[in-house]
């Protein structure tokens, strides 16, 4: 037990101060410096408390026992305290910092990814209307392995779960390739996007239009981004009726985290078989 073992230290050097009331012999000072390094590892691995009440105690006794006990053992216990609490820091920041990039990864790989992955069910949903029957199955197939991949990218984000995303790519590029998968998309934007909510505002877009492929494939996607002085209102809205399942919702979770720590709000209501998103951000990165 460590108590123990600093009382035992604490015993040792009260009574090598007995030796030394004179001279100092040389094995006192030997005894001392292992008492010195054993109480510095204490130290490292104890709390405060009751080494505290044993050093005073011991040196309440006499002046020569107060030295030695805070010479040999008290401040070798604080020096190893010190030296604890420095490790258990830096072994904090290390942490701290697996958990950014892992909470980074998630992001980029549910923005991405997920966005990826709900094309690729809407495509083969598309394709399994059109195609023989013969061949129905097998894009039915292609659908279903898709949405699943898309579950289980979600269980995947659970597991890792905001770092800054890569550069944002063009708005009208990304709503053009929802289009050209399948996806039919009513897009406006007024104003100028500012390059401090840039990749806020491609993400919001994103995120509307995965939505969108993934529980309302067949509904018309209305998005606009509209910039004025002060603040960019992202507002994305479609029908709610053909949604396929609950789905994790992670997505507009961290959806709904990103848009704060870009010091906007994110507003989001499902009423009269109508989803509807509206982000608001400002320019505060721009005044």
């Amino acid at each position: 037990m460590r108590i123990v073992a600093l009382a035992a230290c604490v015993a040792t050097a009260f009574g090598m101060s007995f030796f030394m009331t004179g001279t100092v012999p040389p094995w006192t000072v030997a005894v001392c410096a292992v008492v010195f390094v054993v109480a510095f590892l204490l130290g490292r691995r104890m709390a405060p408390g009751w080494p505290v009440i044993l050093f005073v105690a011991a040196g309440l006794i006499n002046l020569t026992g107060l030295i030695v006990v805070g010479l040999a053992a008290a401040l070798p216990w604080v020096l190893g305290r010190v030296a604890g609490q420095q490790a258990a820091l830096a072994a904090a920041s290390v942490e701290a910092a697996h958990l950014r990039e892992r909470t980074r990864i998630a992001h980029e790989v549910h923005d991405t990814l997920g966005h990826e992955l709900s094309l690729l069910a809407l495509q083969a949903g598309a394709l399994e209307m059109n195609l023989p029957a013969e061949h129905q199955a097998a894009a039915a197939q292609l659908r279903t392995t898709a949405s699943g991949a898309t579950e289980r990218l979600a269980d995947l984000v659970f597991l890792l779960r905001d770092g800054d995303p890569p550069a944002a790519a063009d708005l009208r590029d990304l709503v053009d390739r929802a289009v050209a998968a399948g996806l039919r998309v009513e897009f406006t934007v007024d104003g100028p996007v500012p390059s401090s909510v840039e990749r806020t505002v491609h993400r919001v877009v994103q995120e509307a239009l995965t939505n969108a492929a993934k529980h309302a494939p067949k509904s018309v996607v209305s998005l606009r981004v509209a910039s004025a002085e002060g603040s960019t209102v992202v507002e994305a809205g479609n029908d709610t009726g053909l949604r396929r399942g609950t789905g994790s919702r992670l997505g507009l979770i961290a959806l709904r985290e990103r848009v704060r720590l870009a010091g906007g709000t994110l507003r989001i209501s499902r009423s009269d078989g109508r989803f509807e998103l509206v982000a608001t951000l400002p320019h505060s990165g721009d005044l």
